[in-house]
Parts: C-alpha cells; sequence; structure tokens
C-alpha cells in the first residue's frame, strides 16, 4: 500500500456566520482551500452563549448537501416545508439542499457548551435540482469500533475495511451518490498510530480538532486540515497529548465549480437563475423548472 501525503495544510481561520455565530472555517476558507468534492468545512466550538446564540436564521441553498456534526450541546433545524431536526450531542444531520430549500439553524441552549462542524459536500450537475432531503441520525445509529492501538473509530457514512471487519455507516454509499462520501470520527491515545486502507480514487482531507497528529513526517496542531495526495492508505501518528480527528474522503467530480454565497452550482448563468428563483418564491417550488 501506498500511504498518501500532505499537499497543503490548511489553518482554519477564525470568522463568523449566521446572525454573528463565531467559528473556524478550513476547507473554503479561500479560493486554494477546496478539494473536490469537499466545498467547505466550519467547526464551531465555544462555551460562551453570546458565540453561537445568535444561530443561523432562515436562509436558502441550492446545488449541494450539508452535514452537521453535534459534538456538543442541541440545535434545531426547520425549513420552509416544515422539516424539524432536533440535534443533540453525537447527532448528525444529512441534508440534501437540490434544487433548494430554505431552513434555520438555531441553539437551543442559552447557557453551556455549543461544539460541531458543518460540512458542504458538493453535488453533480446531474442531481443539483434534485428535490430538497433530509436525514436525521441520532448518535445511538452511528458505529463506533475499537482500534487495536487503542482510541474509536466513529464511521457517519460509508464503508470502511477496519481490522479485519467492514464498517458500514448509516450514511452507506449506493449508485446514486457520485461522490461515494466516508465521514469518520478518529480518537488516538498518546502517540499511537493509525493506518486506514482508502480507495486510490477518493480525495482525502484530515482536519484535527483535539490534540496533535504527525503525518508524512509533519507535526499538524489542532485546528488545521490536511489534503493529502494519491495513495490508498491513509497513515497518521498521535501526538503525546493524543489527538482527534475527522476524516473525510469523496470522489471528485471534476465539474466547474460556480458558489455566490449559499448557492453552488456549475455555471455562472445557472447562478444568476438561483438568484431570480430565490427573489421570486421559486426556488422552493417542486414544479419550477
Amino acid at each position: 500500500m501506498k500511504a498518501r501525503r500532505v499537499t497543503q495544510i490548511i489553518r482554519a481561520r477564525p470568522t463568523s456566520d449566521g446572525a454573528g455565530v463565531k467559528l473556524r472555517r478550513s476547507i473554503g476558507s479561500g479560493a486554494q482551500a477546496r478539494s473536490d468534492p469537499f466545498l467547505l468545512l466550519d467547526e464551531f466550538s465555544s462555551d460562551d452563549a453570546a458565540d453561537y446564540i445568535g444561530g443561523f436564521p432562515a436562509h436558502p441553498h441550492r446545488g449541494f448537501e450539508t452535514v452537521t456534526y453535534m459534538l456538543d450541546g442541541h440545535m434545531l433545524h426547520e425549513d420552509h416545508l416544515g422539516h424539524r431536526g432536533d440535534l443533540r450531542s453525537g447527532d448528525v444531520q444529512w441534508m440534501t439542499a437540490g434544487r433548494g430549500i430554505i431552513h434555520s439553524e438555531m441553539p437551543q441552549q442559552t447557557a453551556g457548551r455549543m461544539r460541531g462542524f458543518q460540512l458542504w459536500l458538493n453535488l453533480p450537475a446531474r442531481d443539483k435540482m434534485q428535490p430538497a432531503a433530509y436525514r436525521d441520525i441520532p448518535a445511538g445509529d452511528i458505529p463506533v469500533q475499537p482500534l487495536v492501538a487503542g482510541g474509536q473509530l466513529k464511521l457517519i457514512a460509508g464503508q470502511l475495511a477496519l481490522d479485519g471487519a467492514i464498517l458500514a455507516g448509516p450514511i452507506n454509499t449506493d449508485a446514486s451518490m457520485a461522490t461515494d462520501p466516508i465521514y469518520a470520527d478518529v480518537s488516538l491515545p498518546a502517540d499511537a498510530g493509525f493506518r486506514q486502507p482508502l480507495g486510490a480514487e477518493h480525495n482525502v482531507v484530515l482536519y484535527v480538532f483535539e490534540g496533535r497528529l504527525e503525518v508524512d513526517g509533519l507535526p499538524v496542531e489542532t485546528h488545521h486540515a490536511l489534503q493529502l495526495g494519491d495513495g490508498d492508505a491513509v497513515e497518521v501518528q498521535a501526538g503525546a497529548e493524543g489527538a482527534r480527528f475527522l476524516l473525510l474522503a469523496g470522489k471528485p467530480l471534476g465539474e466547474p465549480v460556480v458558489q455566490y454565497g449559499p448557492f453552488v452550482m456549475n455555471t455562472h448563468k445557472e447562478i444568476e437563475q438561483a438568484m431570480r428563483d430565490y427573489a421570486s418564491g421559486q426556488l422552493t417550488r417542486a414544479d419550477a423548472a
């Protein structure tokens, strides 16, 4: 097996979104900070309610998927169709915006820790105008596998051959998911190594959110994303304080990406149409062309 080498290290930048929610953005923080099919990765983490209480009031999306993974806290999702998703610690919401959705994400706590991630995953041109859809995944439905070297792997999406067994996440891949996504939360004790076979056809991103990793001989601190190059295995080692990181993998689409705020399409003309549809109320009409 060929271990993947580091091709880029992206430091997560402090920013804010929604109604002033403070977060760190790595993937998507700049024009060169994308990794097809991943468009954006935000980490939100605070014990101060002032940093998150404003939440994300109603806003539109078109053309991609969002994955919200809660580590700590309580967040309520609602959309224009009346769907509600009550996310608590360990829960996941996988939302396909498709041709259009207007939704909100609002904290349901006024004190305590709010921590988690939102990932934006691109859709191929053929699927961008499909109807919007949700899947809410409770923490108890997400498999957790102990690792031989210590620690554990929690698999949200995809399949992995892990220590002689096949582990499947609740978002499993099928022919309809062109990006064949893998999304795992990996925890390692101090100085532990981790080696995971991964298909050479996938692009791979790691995001360190606790402790420190060494990858390809490079020390990587907390709040950094790593883009990895060609190969068929991921090899890392935790630092002296251990490490926790997201393992993200997906098949690249190789299509043009044109983004304007919450809309991600393939051409400027399609973005202009999305803006017109939102202004006219057509964005969320199932019978709109």
